[in-house]
Order: structure tokens, then sequence, then C-alpha cells
């Protein structure tokens, strides 16, 4: 880093010392010398009469005065636009709530620091930061109307992506996921964040299911003929599965498609409590008669997960991302998600671990047990026209993926 951006950085430590050393750690790495606070108070003081020219704060989590906590609390209520760096000798767990509520306030957070800072962490965090000069101002999303998203699915804009999901024992590709995407004709490729929400509280989430599942069965048959043996999952709202007749129009599509039941998995995350349960529960235990498999999305995350478990005959959990990418290292991740894998093993099901985000993830994963994996490591979502080059050449990635960890990797996902 150079001088010549000159960033304005802030040091909040009740320990004078500890600003002295990470003053001096911050000049040696090319910054120009940080501002030092031993109070809370004092510092959101300076904040406010430097009128907004801070970009960099490191802060303790645990002063006597006024807590870090507090202290992101005020910040958010100052509109503090830059950066923060969490520095704390607390548990990691604390740690990591921590980073969790200053993320959730709206906050950059570079990351955490333990004390005593080493360089090297200081120096890897601070890589990682553009400075203000080089920051490209955020690209705002649009906000689409009901009639926009309507007359994309009436003309056709939807398509589904498929995201592949493989066996963590020896790596051959089970299925994928249909993603559906918006092909706007001026926006391009919409994502679905921007959309879903829109159709379930608009009732359109119907007629955009529809679509999805059309396309999906209609790409699971032409596989099938072309000797691709896929199961395709196709996500659920709950909206969905209040009318009763539900069951009844998957079943005739799967049948009008010349689809087995077998061959489609149903995703179900509840994101929020239903008013009514009895009618769901009569929808997916009639789907779930008809031999289509049910799966329960992102559990974990859901407002009455087990309740579902104990309710609604499921034959495939997934594991949320948030208990997944960095299980290997998080001890609370690892916790969460070895549980939940037990609990699927008790109740005989197939279980998947989304979010696999890099082979310290996959390592771990086909150390723990796991049935299946799906995430970035392996494939991003695509095309379905673009799924046999892809499997061509993850071929060749299967072989180091499946041979047996290396020590270095068996002791990082085993930490």
């Amino acid at each position: 880093m150079s001088k010549n951006y000159a960033i304005k950085m802030m040091l909040l430590d009740d320990d004078p010392l500890m600003l002295k050393l990470v003053s001096r750690q911050l000049e040696n790495l090319g910054f120009a010398a940080p501002t030092a606070h031993t109070n809370g108070h004092r510092a959101l003081a300076a904040i406010a009469e430097a009128g907004g020219t801070v970009n960099l704060i490191l802060m303790d989590l645990n002063m006597p005065d006024m807590d870090g906590i507090e202290f992101v609390r005020l910040l958010v209520e100052q509109q503090y636009a830059g950066s923060l760096i969490l520095v704390s000798g607390e548990d990691e767990r604390m740690l990591a709530a921590a980073a969790t509520l200053v993320r959730a306030r709206g906050i950059n957070l570079l990351g955490q620091l333990r004390k005593p800072i080493s360089n090297k962490a200081l120096a890897a965090l601070l890589e990682t930061w553009a400075p203000p000069r080089l920051q490209l101002p955020a690209a705002t999303k649009t906000i689409y109307s009901v009639n926009e998203l309507a007359a994309a699915i009436a003309n056709n804009q939807l398509i589904n992506h498929y995201q592949p999901k493989v066996a963590l024992d020896d790596g051959h590709v089970v299925g994928v996921e249909a993603l559906v995407r918006w092909r706007h004709p001026f926006d391009g490729m919409v994502f679905p964040d921007q959309f879903i929400g829109l159709a379930e509280s608009n009732g359109l989430i119907d007629e955009l299911t529809r679509v999805v599942l059309s396309q999906a069965l209609a790409q699971t048959r032409t596989w099938r003929d072309a000797g691709l043996a896929l199961r395709v999952a196709v996500n659920l709202s709950m909206d969905n599965l209040t009318e009763v007749e539900f069951a009844n129009f998957v079943s005739e599509q799967a049948s009008l498609a010349g689809v087995v039941a077998t061959d489609i998995v149903l995703e179900v995350t509840e994101s929020r409590l239903m008013s009514d349960v009895r009618t769901p529960l009569d929808v997916l235990t009639r789907l779930r008669l008809k031999r289509f498999c049910l799966s329960i999305d992102d559990f974990g995350t859901g407002n009455s997960s087990l309740v579902q478990l104990r309710d609604i005959p499921f034959d495939q959990l997934k594991i949320d991302r948030s208990f997944v990418h960095g299980a290997c290292t998080d001890e609370t991740r690892r916790a969460i998600f070895n549980g939940s894998l037990h609990l699927a093993r008790q109740l005989g099901m197939e279980v998947v671990a989304e979010g696999v985000e890099d082979r310290a993830d996959w390592d771990f994963l086909r150390l723990s047990g796991c049935d299946l994996a799906q995430g970035y490591f392996i494939a991003r979502p695509m095309h379905a026209a673009e799924l046999p080059a892809w499997m061509v050449g993850w071929e060749e990635r299967r072989a180091d993926l499946t041979s047996r960890p290396s020590a270095g990797r068996l002791a990082i996902a085993l930490h």
C-alpha cells in the first residue's frame, strides 16, 4: 500500500501499548500514521468531526467504557461508510458472533484479528481491501414491477440453469438443481433474489413454478434420451403447497413429459411460518406417495426445521451452506454440521452439503461420510447445453478429488 492514497485510519483500544504497537505495524506496511483513541465516545466524536473521511477502523471488542458492540451500533447511527476490522482476545465464537452482527448492520467488515496481532495476519487482511480511491460505486439492483415479471413469464423470458450435485465417495455426477434466471431484454441475466419474493407476494409464484417445472421435466427427458441419467431438483415455494391439486399437477406434468417420479427431487424451504399446515402436509405426503423425492432445503435456517422432519416424509436433507463452508476450521459450524448429518442418518435420509466453495470443504465432507456435494468448487449453475462439456472436464478432476486426502489436507479437514 502507498501513502499516496491518503487513507485515514483510526485505532480504538483501551490499551495504550496496543495502540502504539498496531500504529507502528501499519506504518511499516506503508500507511500514514492512524489516529488513536482509548475511549469509544471520543472516537465517535472524532469520526463525526472528520466528516466521513475515516476509511478504516481497527477496533477492540472488549473495552470498559464502551464495548465494541455498542460502538458499532452508534457507528451505524452516524452513517459510517468506511470499513472495520475487529480485534480481540475473546474466543472464536464471540468474535464470530460480533462479526455476524457487524455485517448485519451493513458495515463492511474486512475480518477479525486475535491479539497479539501478527504482521502477516494484518497485512493479509489489508491486501483484500480496496482503498477508497480504487473502490467502484456499488451496483444498485433494479426493482422490477409485478407487471414486468408477469410479462416475463408470459413471454418465455425465464430460463433454467442447472448446478451439478456429485457423490462424495467417487465423484460421479448424480443430478442437478434447476435454478431459474430471467433473461431481461435490457438488463441481461437477472438472478432469482430480484424476483422470487416479488412473485410470492403478488400471486405469481404458481405460474413461475409451472414454467420452471415444465422446463426441468423436458430437460430431464432430453438428458435421459441421450443416455444421461440425472435426478433433477426443482425448488418449491410454500405458496405452491396451498392448493391441494398441486400434487396431481406435478404428477400429470411428469407423466406428459415421459419422466418417472424418482428422477425428480422437490426441494422445499420453509422461510416463514404457515398459518395452516394441513394443506402443505397433504400435498407433500401425496407427492411422496407418488414416489417423488422430497428434500428439505437449507436445513437449520427455517422457522421449524425439526417440526418439518417430524411431520413430513422427507427422504433427503440439504445442509445449508452457512454450516458447510469453513466447517473444517470453525468448531461451531462443524458441530452443527455433524449434528445435522447424524440426525439425518438416524432418520435414514440422504444428505446433501451445499455451499462447497474450496478443496478444504471438499476434503472435510469426504471424511465426514456425507453423501452428496454441491457448490462453486464443483461447478457454478450453467445452461443445459454447457453440461456435457463440463462433465468432460469434471472427469479429469475426479481422480485427484476422490483419492485419499494428503496428510496436510487431512489435518485441515479434521482441525
